[in-house]
């Protein structure tokens, strides 16, 4: 078990970047830059032992900073949208950017996805850790109190675990999630239409053409939103059906079975050809699904793989989009002496 530092360059005012590597003894490796805290890289064993990369990524820092569509990012204040980039608290209506059409995407301008953070290497039983830090000052992005945020990542035997938690001096909202993109195949050279999917949800919430939802919770039964049971991605994906076409494909939150706070079983991945399989646990009541649509072969990434659509999926565990303004949602405001806490682990095995 090992944590190695290297440069990743520096940021246009002088901030230097770094890129940690994680390693463990079953070969696992995982690469995060203080840039956004983004998954950089991460190896795991295919059925015959073979490591290969198997999330989506760029080269240098430059290219993070120019042209990434949240590769690998950590996501805030507010992951997801929050719609015409508005929301009440307290009485207090707060303007953010509109940065997605009509609505506010990923904390805005300068989400936490753009900012350098604090690092400082762990070690637990678990395996080799990394630990984030920043402080976000109140009226950043027009988010009100000063929230203080800690990620940490840990490769343990077979997963990648993310923990969250976050601190505030008065009442805000926060959520927080991870956007890696992940290609179980070949780390984004071909599509992911093949990989077979479960998601852990009885319901999910349906969008308007602008993706905010409607405050339903539908079932997903009969719809192609349904993935009890393992199904290929792209068998129902080009279906003439009303949330396919707004979102381009998936781009839709799941309303997780498991919803009291315990760390449970919210999606699962296998890919045929290669016997890859990962299992996603999470505390979080939801997940978003996003099959990569908006991908479009403009970007090159590592080892000139160009990125086409749907060449990468994302399973981002949050709290529902726009739920500052869906009262009938869970909460995602954040008061002064509680703690936002959450964990995530995406675990990899092979099947034979």
């Amino acid at each position: 078990m090992d944590v190695t530092k290297e440069s990743f360059g520096k940021m246009a005012d002088g901030t230097p970047v770094d890129l940690y590597t994680l390693t463990n003894a079953n070969g696992l490796e995982a690469k995060i830059t203080t840039y956004g805290g983004a998954v950089v890289s991460l190896l795991v064993p295919d059925r015959d032992g073979k490591l290969a990369d198997v999330v989506l990524g760029l080269e240098t820092l430059e290219e993070y900073v120019k042209k990434s569509p949240f590769f690998g990012c950590i996501t805030g204040r507010y992951a997801n949208r929050i719609a015409k980039g508005k929301f009440t608290l307290n009485g207090v209506t707060y303007a953010l950017a509109q940065n997605d059409g009509p609505n506010h995407l990923h904390g805005g301008v300068k989400g936490f996805d753009k900012v350098v953070w604090a690092a400082q290497e762990k070690s637990s039983d678990e395996g080799p850790g990394l630990e984030l830090t920043y402080l976000s000052p109140d009226g950043e992005e027009n988010y009100p109190g000063n929230l203080s945020v800690t990620v940490t990542y840990t490769l343990t035997d077979d997963a990648l675990r993310i923990d969250y938690l976050a601190t505030t001096d008065a009442d805000t909202i926060v959520n927080l999630t991870n956007h890696t993109y992940f290609n179980l195949a070949d780390g984004g050279a071909g599509d992911i239409l093949g990989h077979e999917l479960m998601i852990a949800a009885d319901r999910f919430t349906p969008t308007d053409s602008t993706a905010i939802p409607t405050g339903e919770l539908r079932s997903v039964a009969g719809t192609p939103m349904d993935f009890r049971q393992f199904t290929a991605i792209g068998a129902r994906i080009g279906q003439d059906d009303e949330q396919l076409r707004f979102g381009g494909g998936y781009d839709h939150n799941w309303v997780l079975n498991s919803s009291d706070g315990s760390l449970a079983l919210a999606a699962k991945v296998r890919e045929p050809g290669t016997g890859r399989v990962m299992e996603v646990y999470t505390t979080e009541p939801g997940i978003q699904f996003y099959s990569g649509n908006f991908l479009n072969g403009t970007i090159t990434g590592k080892g000139g793989k160009v990125y086409r659509k749907r060449s990468g999926l994302c399973l981002e565990t949050q709290h529902f989009p726009d739920s500052p303004n869906q009262p009938d949602f869970p909460s995602t405001v954040l008061k002064p002496g509680e703690a936002y806490q959450t964990t995530t682990i995406y675990k990899f095995t092979a099947v034979i």
